[in-house]
C-alpha cells in the first residue's frame, strides 16, 4: 500500500487569453494574436502532462477569448460557474481560472468580492503564448495547481499566480507589457511563492474578502450591474468624458486624479454637476500605488469616497458591486473602508 498522500482535486476553467494562444512561430511573442488561434482548456492541459503529477485535474471548457473581450456579463458567469463546480463535485480542493493578463486583475478581484464557496481560487495567466520559445504558460498552470491544492493557500481569498509569485487580488496589478515579472503587489509585495518543493506564504491579506462578503451575484443579470466608468486626470483636461459618462447613464464615476488625490479644476467642475444629478463619485490615483487620503480644496471631489489603494479599475468594480446594494453614500463609503 502506498503511503503517499492522494493528489489535491482541482478544477481548471478554461478562458483563453495569451496563455492558451498559438502563434505561426516559436519566435511570434507579441503579434501570435493575429493567428487567431487559442488552444482550449482541454488541448492546453494536454501539452502539460507533469500537470497530473501535481493534481488530479478536472477540465472546465468556458471560452477562449482574449482578455480584452472580457466583460462584466463573463464575470457573473464565472461566478455562476464556481458554484455549481462545487455543488456538483464537493471533492473539489480548489480552482484554477485561466485568463489573459490585460484584464485579470479585474477578473480576479470581481471573484475575491463575490465568490461564496470555500475553495482557494486561483487566476493564472502567461506573457509568452503557449507556442512561444521560453514561454511561462505551463509552468504558471502548473504552479496555478499547486497552489489552488494547498492547505497553506486556504483563507487568502482569492489569488493570482504568475512567475512563481502569490498575490491577493486586491493588491495585485499588472505593471510591464512585456516583462514576465510583470504582476506585482506595489505598497506590500507577494504574498508567497510556488515552488517545486512546495507553496510557501508569508503573509496574509487582512481586509474583507470572499466568501465573506456581502456582495452575493448568484442568478444576477448583467444589467443589475449598474454602469460605473472611469474619468483620468491629465494636464487640460475639461471634464467633457464626464459628462458623456453621465449622458451614457453612469450611475457612478471614479476619477483616476493625480497623486495623492487631485483633479483639474475643468473635471471638478464636470464632477460637480454630475454629483448634483446623483451620480456617486470615488476618488482614486492614476499613478498606481499609494492611499488616497481625504482631502479639502477647489481640485476635489464634491463629497468624496476615497479608494483607498485601491486602482482605478477595482475601484470601479467595487463601485459596481455597491451601487447593487445601495444609494446611500455612507454605506458606500464603509465599504471602501472594509474591501
Amino acid at each position: 500500500m502506498s503511503s503517499q498522500n492522494p493528489l489535491p482535486r482541482v478544477a481548471v476553467i478554461g478562458t483563453g487569453g495569451t496563455i492558451a494562444s498559438v502563434g505561426r512561430h516559436r519566435l511570434e511573442l507579441v503579434e501570435y494574436i493575429t493567428n487567431k488561434t487559442m488552444y482550449d482548456v482541454h488541448e492546453l492541459l494536454a501539452r502539460v502532462p507533469e500537470a497530473d503529477r501535481v493534481a488530479e485535474i478536472v477540465p472546465v471548457p468556458y471560452a477562449t477569448l482574449p482578455s480584452t473581450s472580457i466583460e462584466p456579463a463573463h464575470w457573473l458567469e464565472l461566478n455562476e460557474r464556481i458554484h455549481s463546480l462545487v455543488e456538483e463535485d464537493p471533492g473539489l480542493d480548489g480552482i484554477v481560472l485561466t485568463h489573459g493578463t490585460a484584464t485579470l486583475e479585474e477578473t480576479a478581484y470581481f471573484l475575491g468580492l463575490t465568490h461564496k464557496v470555500d475553495r482557494t481560487v486561483v487566476v493564472t495567466g502567461a506573457q509568452r503564448p503557449a507556442s512561444g520559445l521560453s514561454t511561462d504558460a505551463f509552468l504558471n498552470l502548473v504552479n496555478a495547481l499547486r497552489v489552488a491544492g494547498s492547505g497553506a493557500a486556504r483563507g487568502l481569498g482569492v489569488v493570482v499566480m504568475l512567475n512563481d509569485e502569490i498575490h491577493a487580488a486586491r493588491e495585485v496589478a499588472k505593471t510591464s507589457t512585456q516583462r514576465l515579472q510583470t504582476f506585482r503587489t506595489p505598497d506590500f509585495g507577494a504574498l508567497g511563492h510556488a515552488d517545486a518543493d512546495g507553496v510557501s506564504i508569508y503573509r496574509r491579506p487582512v481586509r474583507r474578502r470572499a466568501p465573506d462578503t456581502e456582495f452575493d451575484v448568484r442568478g444576477a443579470a448583467p444589467d443589475e450591474l449598474p454602469r460605473v466608468d472611469v474619468s483620468l486626470s491629465y494636464a487640460g483636461a475639461d471634464g467633457a468624458d464626464v459628462a458623456a459618462f453621465v449622458q451614457a447613464g453612469a450611475k457612478g464615476i471614479v476619477v483616476a486624479g493625480f497623486a495623492p488625490g487631485l483633479n483639474t479644476r475643468g473635471q471638478v467642475r464636470a464632477l460637480e454637476r454630475a454629483h448634483e444629478a446623483g451620480v456617486v463619485l470615488v476618488q482614486s490615483s492614476r499613478v498606481g500605488s499609494g492611499r488616497v487620503p481625504p482631502l479639502a480644496g477647489d481640485q476635489q471631489l464634491p463629497d468624496p469616497i476615497v479608494a483607498d489603494n485601491l486602482t482605478p479599475w477595482k475601484a470601479r468594480i467595487l463601485l459596481m458591486l455597491a451601487l447593487r446594494e445601495t444609494g446611500d453614500r455612507d454605506e458606500i463609503r464603509r465599504m471602501f473602508e472594509t474591501y
